[in-house]
């Protein structure tokens, strides 16, 4: 029997950045995500939105669907060599801050992981327009394996109110 790790896997990953050049990072990001984690399968559009949690820039959020042979695990790792090599410097401060690029994972099959170095599905990507918006646009059908609801269903539950805005950029990947 082949394990599920060793086939394609739908990988879902969130994109976000406040500082600089956003689509230039997201871009980057597309790149990066293309040449180490899989192929790209489907990009959303580029939305704008209000920072969520804290007072800051906005942000460029856009979802990619990738397919890839590698564990949670080490897309866990690549995205932070890619945040890493693209300026974001984390630290040990608590809240949320202004980042150059963020990676989330936010489903990976219908794996649920709950580690202390990863948890999927994302915990809080229910209450995040900036994520359920873009998602919905590539995988409305996609069902979050701990709410047993399509993203769909999670988006026309979902309480939150910040405006997200349809940007006209486009990310690309190197074979568009």
């Amino acid at each position: 029997m082949t394990t599920p790790l060793s086939l394609p896997n739908n990988l879902f990953l969130s994109l976000g950045s406040n500082q600089g050049d956003r689509l230039y990072y997201l871009q980057q990001a597309v790149d990066l995500i293309s040449d180490r984690m899989g192929d790209i399968y489907q990009i959303s559009s580029v939305y704008e939105t209000p920072a969520w949690g804290f007072q800051a820039n906005h942000f460029l959020n856009a979802v990619l669907w990738v397919t890839t042979s590698l564990t949670p695990e080490a897309v866990i790792e690549q995205a932070l060599n890619i945040e890493k090599k693209l300026g974001r410097t984390r630290t040990n401060q608590p809240g949320y801050q202004d980042r150059t690029l963020d990676v989330d994972i936010l489903f990976y099959e219908d794996l649920i992981i709950h580690t202390p170095s990863l948890t999927i599905p994302h915990p809080r990507l229910h209450l995040r327009h900036f994520v359920l918006v873009p998602l919905q646009e590539i995988a409305p059908n996609w069902i979050h394996p701990e709410f047993n609801k399509s993203v769909k269903q999670l988006l026309e539950e979902s309480a939150e109110e910040s405006q997200i805005t349809l940007t006209q950029w486009q990310l690309y990947t190197n074979s568009d």
